[in-house]
């Protein structure tokens, strides 16, 4: 893939003023030749006349060459900054692909620069999470992630990991060596401590993964107590029908808010009670699977009512009965009464269900998946009785740590056997 040279626009499409057509791969300082008559200085801006095959004017661009490896793939690079008529944009990739450019893939910038070493896996992914970034909190968590906060965690944890592994192959291959007891301890130490650690990690309620994927928030109550309003006034516009018949809503209706800087998807669901007919018990039935599975359950109920429920209930139509139990949100969708304190409500029950310290959270189902596997090896490495199976369980552990950053290879243990021991006497 590398031996191509690919280019592809990198700005979003639609009209707009100025349009960015981004090269990459050996063949960039030509193609620019070719193009611009001469090669710009390497990292600065020119304004260049760009001309086709037979020296005709495609358009009056700014040029910026990038030659590698100081690039964002690594590889030599350009960027063309073009005017974002379409037919501009056609005529410079025509160009291009006549010089022998073709169109790069989905992601295929990202993925060059990880295989010429200037980003993991862990940061490749980030990249991809801050385009998608619709939120300050799902901004932050990419940027820190991006910076490597991630992926530093988990290098540390497979230095460690490979520094006891080092010390547990030399009483494998050298038991004639008179190693001190200590070494085992100090290696038995490790890998408890990289487990209880791992383990921490992971036992963290999926906080990353519910800033980039969004909470999910579920309305429900009796039929007729306004939840199909209240879903309406937090939203801000029309989502569900709103009747005086019972049992209006049939199925689980959705719409997507932001609060606390989190994504939010409000559900409004199907009023709860026994019913004969087929069609709504079936939307009751999913109903109550939808409010199992939320990360946070309203409640509603009509306002002066008794009810049996925990957690956050909110009293609808509190402008017909305004004094209020102390256990319940008093709003009304009808005047707009209390709900700038149930969106502040909404709001702090999101952070704190997606807000975390100390280390950068889990932000993938990948990385979950690979670090359970090397919690389980680990724990097998502390259990194992024969040395050579405590060091299989301890390569299985590495090998799944290093998965998640794309760094996998059996060179690094040997470089640190030779160079914790003096082995070759």
């Amino acid at each position: 893939m590398n031996d191509d040279t690919v280019f592809a626009l990198a700005s979003g499409a639609g009209r707009a003023a100025i349009a960015i057509v981004r090269i990459s791969g050996p063949d960039s300082a030509a193609v620019l030749t070719a193009m611009c008559g001469t090669l710009p200085f390497p990292r600065r801006a020119v304004v260049r006349a760009l001309r086709d095959a037979e020296g005709e004017l495609l358009d009056r661009a700014m040029v910026l060459w990038l030659p590698g490896p100081k690039s964002y793939t690594g590889e030599d690079s350009a960027e063309l900054h073009v005017h974002a008529g379409r037919a501009v944009i056609d005529a410079v990739a025509d160009r291009l692909a006549g010089l022998g450019l073709r169109p790069a893939e989905p992601g295929e910038f990202t993925r060059r620069a990880f295989l010429n070493g200037k980003l993991d896996l862990v940061s490749a992914e980030a990249v991809h999470d801050l385009v998608a970034a619709e939120t300050d909190a799902q901004r932050r968590q990419a940027l820190r992630q991006l910076e490597g906060a991630l992926g530093d965690l988990y290098r540390d944890w497979s230095d460690r990991l490979r520094g006891a592994l080092a010390r547990q192959e030399a009483l494998i291959d050298f038991p004639d060596e008179d190693l001190p007891p200590e070494v085992e301890a100090d290696l038995l130490a490790s890998v408890h401590s990289l487990r209880g650690e791992i383990g921490a990690h992971l036992d963290d309620r999926h906080r990353g993964e519910k800033i980039r994927e969004g909470l999910c928030f579920a309305i429900t109550g009796a039929p007729n107590v306004g939840k199909s309003s209240l879903i309406n006034a937090l939203a801000q516009r029309d989502v569900a029908i709103v009747s005086a018949t019972p049992g209006t809503t049939r199925d689980a209706i959705e719409t997507r808010i932001v609060l606390g800087g989190v994504p939010i998807t409000l559900v409004d669901t199907a009023g709860l009670r026994d019913t004969t007919d087929p069609i709504e018990a079936e939307g009751v039935r999913r109903a109550r699977s939808r409010a199992a599975s939320a990360d946070l359950v309203l409640t509603v109920i009509e306002a002066g009512s008794p009810f049996d429920a925990g957690g956050l209930v909110v009293a609808n139509k509190s402008d017909l009965y305004p004094e209020q139990r102390p256990d319940v949100l008093p709003v009304s969708a009808l005047t707009g009464a209390g709900l700038p304190e149930l969106l502040a409500r909404l709001a702090a029950e999101a952070i704190a269900l997606t807000q975390s310290g100390g280390p950068p959270p889990l932000t993938r189902a990948r990385h979950r998946t690979a670090l359970s596997a090397a919690a389980r090896w680990l724990a097998d490495a502390e259990d194992a009785i024969e040395p050579e199976l405590r060091g299989e369980a301890m390569r299985l552990a590495l090998r799944a740590i290093g998965t998640i950053t794309g760094q996998v290879g059996v060179e690094d243990i040997l470089d640190s056997i030779f160079r914790q021991f003096c082995i070759g006497k």
